[in-house]
Parts: structure tokens; C-alpha cells; sequence
């Protein structure tokens, strides 16, 4: 399932995206959530609900897609959590063995949105860069969850590209504000929900900037797994319904990392991962 949040009409709402048009689900029930976190808080008894509407669609509850903007699927998670140096091959400048433990850090919530919405480079940074990511979306509470019961806790996943402005970033060995700059999270389409994605480590990702490929790995190689995450995590603070975790992004290609090049004005990102889509953003500058 394949479940978004939109805004149409002035109205936000959340529904499933099917091949061109958002099953409504304010349509199909008062019953049902009109915000991701307290649909996702639900449990089974919210997704049972939609997978019986899924199976018996009335037109009055389509929107095509083309009529609605996509924000992102949780737009105002109350945790984003973020690893660094987490595939094979981008562990850090100089390193030369994997990490013992993750490195996190965090963004702040006005990095989020969705898909073919702007990515806004304001004046204050000239090094706005890209960083493809899979996220998940925490789908029950996890307080020192070993790795088996996090598997329990996960409501899907969803692409993430963790903007960041690498002359903030630099400035000091603290990362957060030049990753939280507005409109630096975008997330989307959808959230897939784990039924949709058989084996999470054998997933295709790429990103390009106008066609370009920028950015090429499978998830194979990722060094911390998502069970593993929300584990460590969890023992340290507790993951709530809807928080999210940008789980690392891969080097760049060897081509695009000689290139140096940062995000212009003008500039087309599309991330895509196997079973979860593409993310489009481009990009626009103050």
C-alpha cells in the first residue's frame, strides 16, 4: 500500500496513491484519520479499513493525482533522525574501517517536503548539496526494542534526500544547522508499507540531477541495518508513531565527485528507489 498525505482544495488529508489518482480516504469514512500519525497510531484496525475499501472503490472517493499537491508523508514528524556513514565505500574523509557505532544526528522539521515541490537554496549558502536516502516511518511506540520486536514497530518506508549545505555543515564539527535549512528534507512520494517491499536490502537507488546520474548503490551495502537502528535508537530516546530515520546515503559516483559541483537554480533532482518510486524535486534560489 502506498499511503500519502495531500493537500487539495485547501484541505490536508491522507489517502492511498494508486496509478493516477489518490484513493481519498476522508471520503470512504469519517471513521478514519485525516493525518498520517493518528491513521498510523490505529494499528491494523486502520489499514484493514482501507484494504476493504481498496477492494471495492467508488469513484467518488478519486481525486487524480493531478488535482492534488503531495506533501510529504508525514509532514511534521516529530523526530528526524539522520545517519551518517552508513553504506560501504562512504564511512567518512580518511576512514578506512566501518564505524563501530552509528552516527547520528538530527534535522528540524521545517526541512519536510514533498514531492515536486522546491528545493529553496536562500543567499546565506553557495554549497547546497544532495544526499539519496531510504527513510522509515516508526509505526509503533519502541522503547528499548531489541532488533526482532523493531521489526514490529516499522509502518513503511519512503525516499528522503538530506539536503545539506556543506559550507554551514563545515563551520563546525556540528552538523545540524547546515542540514536544517528550509526546505532541505524532502520525503515522498509515499509511504510503502513493508508488505510492498519483500527484502529491503537488495533495493536499487539512484539519484540524478537533470538526468545526470549523481548518486548509485544498493542497499545491500548499507553497514547498520533499519532493525538495528530503531534498536540502538530506542535505548536511548523513545521512537513515537510517526518519527522518522534517514537511514545514510552512498558516495557519490566517482565522475560526480570530480565534478564538485553543488545545487543550482534550474536544477532537476529525481531519487528512486526499486519498489518505493521516485522522488522529484527541483531546485530555486532567493
Amino acid at each position: 500500500m502506498r499511503l500519502v498525505t495531500f493537500r487539495h482544495k485547501s484541505r490536508e488529508c491522507i489517502g492511498v496513491q494508486l496509478e493516477s489518482h489518490i484513493l481519498d480516504l476522508s471520503r470512504v469514512s469519517a471513521e478514519i484519520p485525516t493525518d498520517m500519525k493518528t491513521f498510523l497510531s490505529l494499528g491494523e484496525s486502520a489499514l484493514a479499513q482501507t484494504h476493504e475499501a481498496l477492494a471495492s472503490v467508488r469513484e467518488s472517493w478519486l481525486l487524480a493525482e493531478s488535482d492534488v499537491t503531495l506533501l510529504g508523508p508525514i509532514p511534521r514528524p516529530d523526530k528526524i533522525i539522520c545517519i551518517g556513514h552508513n553504506y560501504q565505500g562512504h564511512i567518512g574523509i580518511g576512514k578506512t574501517e566501518v564505524p563501530e557505532f552509528p552516527n547520528l544526528f538530527c534535522k528540524t522539521v521545517n526541512t519536510i517536503t514533498g514531492h515536486n515541490q522546491p528545493i529553496i537554496i536562500p543567499p546565506a549558502t553557495q554549497q547546497a548539496d544532495f544526499e539519496a536516502e531510504l527513510m522509515v516511518v516508526i509505526g509503533k511506540r519502541a522503547h528499548r526494542v531489541t532488533e526482532e520486536e523493531a521489526q514490529t514497530c516499522i509502518a513503511g518506508y519512503t525516499i528522503f534526500n538530506d539536503v545539506s549545505a556543506r559550507d554551514y555543515q563545515k563551520r563546525t564539527s556540528q552538523w545540524m544547522l547546515g542540514k536544517s535549512f528550509d526546505t532541505f528534507g524532502p520525503m515522498g512520494q509515499a509511504l510503502v508499507t513493508p508488505d510492498e517491499v519483500p527484502d529491503l536490502y537488495a533495493l536499487d537507488l539512484e539519484l540524478t540531477v537533470n538526468g545526470v546520474p549523481q548518486q548509485r548503490v544498493n542497499t545491500k551495502d548499507m553497514i547498520f541495518s533499519v532493525a538495528y537502528l530503531i534498536s540502538y535508537i530506542s535505548q536511548v530516546m523513545t521512537l513515537e508513531v510517526g518519527d522518522v530515520i534517514a537511514t545514510g546515503t552512498p558516495s557519490k559516483l566517482p565522475e560526480a565527485a570530480e565534478q564538485k559541483r553543488f545545487l543550482q537554480a534550474g536544477d532537476v533532482v529525481e531519487i528512486t528507489i526499486e519498489k518505493l518510486g521516485t522522488l522529484k524535486n527541483f531546485v530555486v534560489s532567493l
